[in-house]
């Protein structure tokens, strides 16, 4: 889903310190294969088993989410290639080098801040998607989808075990991490096709009408959510990733592309993950909320738990659980070491491996909570909404700068260690159209594009006025 299974040569380069501070020489570029098979993995994970039934539990219909995902997966795709992959063959620079020359060293701690704190909450979910397959042997209660705090002791026990494994393993570095991460990829891939497989036969569909049936109309919400309609499903889906994409995180990955054709290579994460394995997972749940469980919680008026574990389990037996923990895991670990670097700006005098394990408590503390995993769709709607407006930085001055009259990389070349044009554009953009959101219910997602359009103009604007 965000950034997990990198491959392996490009992930020893980037998390090695390579080139952190220099353009990628021409020895060290990737042709596209090594981006294929990297996005291919990467968006098959945890995340998944959760995005998938939450579509159902917002009540979506069959052509919403059908061909809602469709384009939206397109657009991120676009967003990628002609932003992202373009800007990145160009200057072959991290995302945190780009924006230190443009916002200065201080505004990039920030930055640095915010992106781990959210990469914890995102690793901290994905613990308690592990966490409801191990609990499955020892009868543990699991959580419902409108739990905010933890259920049980057992609960508690099973989390912390997880969290503690996971950070230990992530803080012996990303090199065990990624090699561990391109082993289960494929057993993933495959679960996630054999859910839905079975999850098929389970529910009865033997035409494509049958298929198209299971979401029908569309629903009322379950109780704590909102409705999905078509624009929802295009949108979100669209900013899923958008701190990779129009965020530019994935400047980082890029730069080693021989050729912005690369980006293409995004197409097979958003198929494979975004769209099979989230429609995978959803069938999962609709094999659940026919059972007379389920149909107990909605008598009463209570949504079903969204227990990825069991329902897994109950598709494809002990193959399922397995999947689940491993795809939990290989989204938390990496997420994990990604969110340690992010400290590691903040905090440069502690070692990797310990800032990685503060990383991991955190995360273990988040995982504690179930709302971070059952409320999955508003967080990753969330995270983007942040982080995204911060690459409209870098994409407007790269496509604008010349026009608007303004110097580039202007902190490194006025030695500034804080430009007040970046704070302010992403201030003014991020305040205002939260605040919209908030006052007028609007779904967060429907204002991430606005709030990066926004920035990008508030930032040629200023950088107009106050360069000097």
């Amino acid at each position: 889903m965000t950034q997990y299974h990198r491959e392996e040569d490009i992930l020893e380069e980037m998390s090695g310190g390579e080139f952190e501070r220099t353009p990628v020489p021409q020895s060290k570029l990737k042709g596209w294969k090594s981006f294929l098979g990297m996005y291919a993995g990467e968006h098959a994970a945890g995340t998944e088993f959760m995005i998938g039934p939450l579509f159902l539990t917002a009540g979506v219909s069959a052509f919403d989410l059908i061909v809602g995902l469709l384009i939206g997966n397109l657009l991120a795709v676009l967003s990628w290639r002609f932003l992202t992959a373009e800007i990145a063959v160009k200057n072959r620079l991290t995302l945190y080098f780009q924006l230190e020359k443009i916002c200065g060293k201080k505004l990039v701690i920030g930055y640095n801040l915010a992106n781990g704190i959210l990469f914890c909450f995102l690793a901290g979910s994905m613990i308690t998607v592990s966490a409801t397959a191990v609990g499955i042997p020892f009868d543990m209660p699991m959580p419902k989808l409108t739990d905010t705090m933890p259920n049980g002791l057992t609960w508690v026990i099973i989390v912390i075990l997880i969290g503690a494994a996971i950070s230990i393993i992530a803080a012996r570095g990303y090199d065990t991490v990624t090699k561990a991460a391109n082993w289960m990829s494929p057993f993933i891939v495959v679960a996630f096709i054999a859910c839905g497989i079975v999850a098929l036969n389970q529910l009865g569909v033997s035409s494509f009408s049958d298929f198209w049936n299971i979401w029908g109309e569309g629903s009322d919400p379950f109780p704590g959510q909102i409705k999905f309609t078509f624009w929802h499903v295009v949108i979100w889906s669209w900013f899923a990733n958008g701190a990779m994409h129009i965020g530019m995180s994935d400047l980082s990955v890029f730069r080693f592309a021989k050729k912005a054709k690369a980006g293409w290579t995004t197409a097979a994460g958003m198929y494979v993950g975004h769209y099979m394995a989230w429609i995978a997972a959803a069938l999962l749940y609709a094999v659940y909320l026919k059972s007379p469980e389920a149909q107990a919680f909605l008598s009463v008026g209570d949504a079903p738990p969204v227990a990825p574990g069991p329902l897994a389990n109950n598709a494809i037996g002990v193959f399922g659980i397995i999947a689940v923990v491993l795809a939990g895991w290989t989204t938390a670990n990496p997420t994990i070491y990604r969110a340690g670097l992010a400290f590691q700006a903040i905090l440069p005098k502690l070692s990797t491996a310990k800032v990685t394990i503060l990383a991991g408590a955190i995360a273990t503390i988040a995982g504690l909570f179930p709302a971070f995993a059952m409320k999955l769709l508003g967080f990753v709607a969330l995270y983007g909404f942040i982080l995204a407006p911060f690459g409209a930085i870098i994409v407007f001055e790269h496509f604008f700068h010349k026009k608007a009259g303004i110097v580039k990389n202007y902190a490194e070349v006025a030695n500034l260690s804080f430009n007040k044009s970046v704070f302010w554009a992403w201030a003014i953009s991020f305040g205002l159209f939260y605040f919209i959101s908030i006052q007028f219910d609007v779904f967060l997602s429907f204002v991430t594009l606005p709030a990066w359009l926004l920035c990008g103009g508030l930032f040629l604007v200023f950088s107009k006025c106050f360069q000097k």
